[in-house]
């Protein structure tokens, strides 16, 4: 195998398989990089047998040359020193050749490195999805569905459903939602271009951060393939294959309430800070608890107590307030990170009591839904 390549180019194709390798992998070989060679291109692969990349970098494109003089094979490398060999080269044309004994040799510029490779036939195969079920999503879309939802995910390994974030596609309309049963992130999206319909498909949420940072903006689209136990994302560089999580995702519909008591219109921006500054005296508590009264001159009272440490009170206006007067108390975490994820002025929260769900929301857009459980405070 041998090939000459634009040094950037690989690094970046090596920086997104990477996102896919353990450093403590079930089979030893997933601990290398495979590269392969193909007269069209060189696909690196990276897997650890949960998520699975591989990178494609075209031979030509749009009449540029990205690899050139290419003899055609495949090699397994170790990710250990490989990634770090192509960042440091002093030049930007790199050339990578193996021989027959799997000696391998990068040379770039006056500097030349000899890696003793591994046999890439005894890489496992990657599962090939033979799926007619898919769909196309524009990037920068999924790139918000996964921001607006992962992070509501559950850390808490009792119950493993709840670490995934559920995908559902019915009617044309494609909803994300994520709980780790304290609170609630959704998103709708339409999907016309599809008749496909399924419901209880539930992505690590592992695996959409690392999609997240790896989707190139300057492609417009990326396609989803569902099919039992796997998804596969895949752009015309990038494929992205990801196990799926087994078992039922609870019906969180039931959660949101279809009735409130009281409505508050309120800027975004001054919210979330007025929270961020009320929880600095909440740090030690495990909830960060902050306080939310009411008052009757269109404002909103944001306040924090802790005995030993002291408390802090703040007044926001708001637009205008519908209902009952209400006090709440709630995790000042999930409230800060439900009003980040909302790019939008301002958010209206629909409240049912003191002690039931309450929903926040953009003015202008219902398709996004936060859903925070208030805390009990005696």
């Amino acid at each position: 195998m041998k090939f000459v390549i634009q040094r950037d180019q690989l690094m970046t194709a090596v920086q997104n398989v990477m996102k896919a390798i353990s450093s403590r992998p079930v089979v030893a070989i997933l601990s290398g990089i495979k590269l392969e060679a193909r007269k069209d291109g060189i696909t690196l692969t990276g897997s650890d047998s949960d998520i699975s990349i591989e990178s494609y970098i075209p031979a030509e494109e749009e009449g540029i040359i990205h690899v050139d003089h290419i003899e055609e094979g495949s090699i397994v490398l170790q990710s250990k020193y490989f990634p770090d060999i192509v960042r440091k080269l002093p030049e930007q044309i790199v050339e990578i050749e193996v021989d027959e004994s799997l000696k391998v040799t990068i040379r770039s510029g006056k500097a030349e490195f000899n890696l003793n490779g591994q046999d890439a036939a005894e890489y496992p195969q990657l599962p090939k999805l033979q799926t007619d079920d898919s769909f196309e999503l524009p990037i920068d879309l999924l790139k918000s569905l996964i921001k607006q939802t992962v992070f509501a995910v559950s850390t808490m390994e009792t119950r493993p459903i709840l670490t995934g974030v559920n995908m559902r596609l019915a009617d044309q309309t494609l909803t994300f939602s994520a709980t780790d049963s304290h609170r609630l992130a959704s998103r709708t999206v339409p999907v016309t271009e599809t008749t496909n319909e399924f419901s209880n498909v539930v992505v690590p949420g592992k695996s959409l951060n690392e999609l997240n940072k790896i989707m190139d903006d300057s492609e417009e689209k990326i396609q989803i393939s569902v099919t039992n136990n796997q998804i596969l994302f895949r752009t015309k560089h990038l494929q992205f294959l990801s196990r799926l999580l087994d078992g039922s995702y609870p019906e969180t519909s039931r959660l949101i309430p279809d009735a409130s008591k009281t409505i508050l219109y309120v800027s975004t921006k001054d919210l979330l800070h007025t929270i961020d500054r009320a929880s600095l005296l909440a740090k030690e508590e495990r909830n960060n608890v902050v306080r939310l009264t009411t008052k009757n001159n269109n404002m909103v009272e944001i306040a924090s107590n802790h005995p030993e440490i002291g408390n802090v009170t703040e007044e926001v206006s708001i637009s205008s307030i519908e209902g009952e007067d209400l006090k709440i108390s709630f995790s000042s975490k999930y409230m800060i990170d439900a009003l980040k994820v909302i790019d939008y002025e301002e958010v209206k929260i629909a409240f049912t009591g003191a002690m039931r769900p309450f929903i926040i929301q953009p003015v202008e857009d219902d398709s996004i839904l936060q859903l925070i459980l208030p805390v009990r405070t005696y």
